[in-house]
């Protein structure tokens, strides 16, 4: 399938619409991750419908130090990419389509959610991109918008953004792409290293490992529901000197909750640091992802697992969701 390029919002209301048109925003250098959001996005549209990429390196998220000039653009190649995997127009305006006149006077603000984890490594980061996002749902008109969930925060001030301002389109998430061996997808990791490459596996390695304890903590929290009385016989235990199975009492009675999960992640981490080349963290930090505040022990419900570190020059994220309380 080939996709039509067009580079202005006049040639967009020009289209005769019949289905929904679902978009997929991206700044390009498009990767099999991209090419996931577009083959769910064909999905969702349907026969009827129409698929749009955009294609729009936004001057607004990058702060003094950051890799604008840098950014690849390689608009041939994600023409390419987004029709193989069905997109049926790819939306690639210039600076001055989206910003006419020059950076805009007024802008979207993110709040305080927009001032913690990544926001806070890049100030004004989210101000831009909500100003954006925000721009080119009005030039695409989406009726639907897929963003993927490896930018965590950015997919959860969409969300807010389009709740509090009563914007007219459903935002959906795609779970992250991962490489094979865990990486997850990003246009970034183009200028790792095959040494940088190694050490940066230490990011998905740390997320699993709390992942894994967070999978054991709730078999055991699971275990303590079924035995009201492991408390008890944890005490018991420990009277009559059996240590191993009061610690195994002790655990189903207290499964360790969050700062288990963080601690298990962290040791990967720690030892990644030690690595040539190093990683050097940013943040860890697991959150609810309603606002992008700290989980504390005794939360149930959804969290974020998330971290974001430098490897050489490049930095990187990436999240997992996790569910306190739940059932496995």
């Amino acid at each position: 399938m080939n996709a039509r390029i067009v580079h202005t919002g006049e040639e967009l209301r020009a289209r005769t619409r019949t289905g929904q048109r679902v978009v997929v925003m991206t700044m390009g250098a498009l990767h099999d991750g991209h090419a996931t959001l577009v083959r769910t996005a064909r999905e969702r549209a349907g026969a009827d419908g129409e698929v749009v990429v955009t294609v729009f390196v936004n001057p607004l998220q990058f702060g003094a130090g950051e890799d604008l000039d840098r950014y690849p653009r390689t608009l041939e190649a994600d023409v390419k990419i987004a029709g193989q995997a069905g997109a049926d127009l790819v939306f690639a305006p210039s600076v001055d389509e989206v910003y006419p006149g020059g950076q805009p006077q007024v802008r979207m603000s993110a709040g305080p959610m927009g001032e913690r984890l990544e926001g806070a490594s890049r100030p004004g980061h989210f101000d831009g991109m909500l100003t954006v996002v925000a721009k080119l749902l009005h030039l695409t008109r989406a009726d639907v918008a897929l963003f993927g969930q490896k930018d965590a925060q950015q997919l959860a001030l969409v969300r807010r953004m389009v709740r509090d301002l009563n914007f007219d389109v459903e935002i959906e998430a795609v779970p992250t792409a991962r490489e094979s061996d865990g990486l997850a997808l990003s246009s970034r990791n183009r200028y790792l290293s095959p040494d940088e490459r190694r050490t940066a596996l230490a990011l998905s390695r740390a997320l699993f490992a709390g992942r894994d304890r967070h999978a054991a903590q709730e078999a055991l929290r699971a275990r303590g529901a079924e035995s009201p009385t492991s408390r008890a016989r944890a005490r018991a235990l420990d009277a009559l000197g059996e240590a191993r199975a009061a610690a195994d009492a002790h655990a189903v009675a207290s499964p360790g909750g969050p700062a288990a999960v963080l601690a298990a992640a962290r040791q990967v981490l720690d030892e990644a640091a030690r690595l040539t080349p190093p990683v050097e963290l940013d943040y860890l930090a697991l959150v609810d992802p309603a606002d992008f505040t700290d989980v504390r022990d005794g939360f149930e419900g959804e969290a974020v697992l998330a971290v974001a570190a430098r490897v050489g020059t490049t930095r990187l994220i990436d999240n997992l969701p996790l569910t306190f309380g739940g059932h496995l």
